[in-house]
């Protein structure tokens, strides 16, 4: 399997979706219309299915006042088979219309995420990752038998074990952290306050609205800007939201025509954000290459300028063909780089420096210059 740590780059080939429409949501059964897509379409899958919580009856806090919990007809199944089959008819719909480089975000709590794990697996999807959501606010166990349901679990997945080039945007997670690699457990607060879309009566539109913050660090993880995200269990259009204002293509899929509804509507109030906060993260690897010679035909560099280190222990001299000269040394500018150092490499770019008015300049700021030139033509 091979991983596209920074996203695939600009200049690969893309397969084309056509749509009017850059953002929809689909009024009907996720499998029946999912199958209306054109297999091999879509770049990324969310789905939040239902939980299949298994409540008997009202649950209600020891002061024996109603807790507002799931209990809606969609989220309860006559049996665990039945269950069973319903998550594999929709994770099949979604295979099918998966790029080879697409992966899906399935969440769930203690109460289906092992059944739909397990039937992933089954259907030949390759486990990347399972995360684990913790809740800053959770709900309290009211009758005091159990822990505290502080968490749930996404399970991060590719289309299959041989699946090449799909998007994790490393280097952009690190860089977010702190410079700190990203980690499987998210603490992040439930979907409260504003964001949290209720009716003329004041009460909750959805039981289980998920959080934007939730959904943005899955998008900003496993997409790119321009990518088709899907969800085939849509709700109140939290994907779909987050993904217009991150500048990705969407179609949510919904049974409810009240939920379908207060997500155009929510969906259709979001502004993307601006294109320049919003460009790949490019790394020195998609960066195009520039030679150092550049630099000297540009004339940014004159033939004759001595290079120094950024201590000045070290001095080496531009020859005109790009070559740098050290004592009886000639080479590159990583090949003399690492002569200087008595190493057995040297990046050069971050090694060597020229004197200005103002001080050293580091050569790689030379070199950024050039690329963003090249970036703007």
């Amino acid at each position: 399997m091979v991983v596209s740590r920074r996203g695939a780059s600009a200049r690969a080939p893309r397969t084309k979706f056509e749509s009017p429409e850059s953002t929809r949501i689909v009024v009907g059964d996720c499998v029946a219309e999912m199958s209306k897509l054109p297999a091999g379409s879509v770049d990324l899958v969310f789905a939040d299915p239902p939980y299949n919580l298994q409540l008997k009856g009202d649950l209600k806090r020891p002061d024996e006042s109603h807790v507002d919990a799931v209990n809606n007809d969609w989220d309860k199944f006559a049996s665990f088979a039945a269950y069973d089959d319903f998550t594999r008819a929709w994770l099949l719909a979604c295979r099918r219309i998966m790029k080879p480089s697409a992966t899906l975000w399935v969440i769930g709590s203690y109460h289906n995420i092992f059944r739909v794990g397990a039937i992933m697996q089954d259907l030949g999807f390759w486990v990347l990752n399972d995360i684990v959501w913790r809740k800053t606010n959770p709900m309290p166990n009211f009758r005091g038998r159990r822990f505290t349901n502080a968490h749930e679990t996404m399970i991060w997945a590719a289309r299959d074990e041989k699946a090449k080039g799909y998007t994790f945007n490393y280097e952009a997670l690190k860089a977010a952290n702190e410079d700190v690699q990203a980690r499987s457990d998210w603490l992040i607060p439930l979907c409260t306050g504003e964001e949290r879309l209720k009716g003329a009566d004041g009460k909750k539109v959805h039981p289980t609205q998920k959080p934007e913050g939730l959904l943005a660090r899955v998008l900003l993880s496993s997409s790119k800007p321009g990518d088709l995200v899907i969800d085939p269990f849509n709700g109140t259009g939290t994907t779909g939201a987050v993904a217009k204002r991150l500048g990705r293509r969407y179609i949510g899929f919904e049974r409810d025509k009240t939920y379908a509804a207060a997500a155009e509507a929510r969906i259709a109030a979001v502004e993307p954000l601006p294109e320049a906060s919003l460009a790949p993260f490019m790394t020195a690897r998609d960066a195009p290459r520039v030679a150092f010679s550049e630099l000297i035909e540009r004339g940014m560099i004159s033939p004759g300028t001595r290079l120094v280190d950024s201590k000045k222990r070290h001095g080496a001299l531009v020859r005109a063909d790009g070559a740098i000269m050290l004592g009886d040394k000639v080479g590159s500018i990583h090949r003399i780089g690492a002569v200087a150092q008595g190493a057995g490499a040297c990046n050069g770019w971050t090694f060597w420096h020229v004197e200005t008015n103002k001080g050293l300049r580091l050569i790689d700021e030379l070199r950024a210059e050039i690329r963003s030139e090249m970036a703007a033509g």
